[in-house]
């Protein structure tokens, strides 16, 4: 990681097949670990608390590079699935230590939610994440200690 920043990152986009339903995140970028908060808020909730879902470390695995580590810290069956693959799709394309909370609701879109609505939303998610990361993120080939990958 090249640097951080003091402020985090806030930005929401319409949940893909909602009629008026946003994803919000909120991006913290410090020097050795990022943490990324991900909900989404309907019109008709936008006074309401939305509830927490899951919460997920991830870590790059220097053994197996293509395979990030991953574990649980708090738990919401719903939300536990897309908020391990966003923790490891981010530690892999980071190299760098990633928290993950995420309460995305698919209540609301077009289907209720189906597969496709879902990783419709992560490519989302990832994209605009990694678009904020960009000239922030060190390059794959060093590894951790400084040293080069040959």
């Amino acid at each position: 990681m090249e640097g951080s920043i003091d402020e985090p990152i806030q930005l929401s986009f319409p949940l893909p097949h909602s009629l008026d339903t946003k994803i919000y995140l909120r991006l913290t970028i410090k020097s050795k670990v990022i943490m990324l908060f991900v909900t989404t808020v309907s019109a008709d909730e936008d006074d309401k608390a939305v509830p927490m879902g899951s919460f997920v470390y991830a870590l790059p695995d220097k053994y197996n590079p293509g395979q990030p580590l991953s574990t649980t810290i708090y738990s919401v069956e719903a939300t536990l699935e897309f908020t391990t693959r966003l923790a490891k799709i981010l530690a892999k394309k980071t190299q760098m230590p990633v928290y993950v909370s995420n309460s995305i609701s698919f209540a609301n879109t077009g289907l209720g939610g189906t597969v496709e609505e879902e990783m419709e939303a992560l490519k989302r998610v990832v994209d605009a994440t990694l678009d904020k990361l960009q000239g922030l993120i060190k390059s794959p080939t060093v590894l951790p200690n400084g040293s080069g990958s040959s």
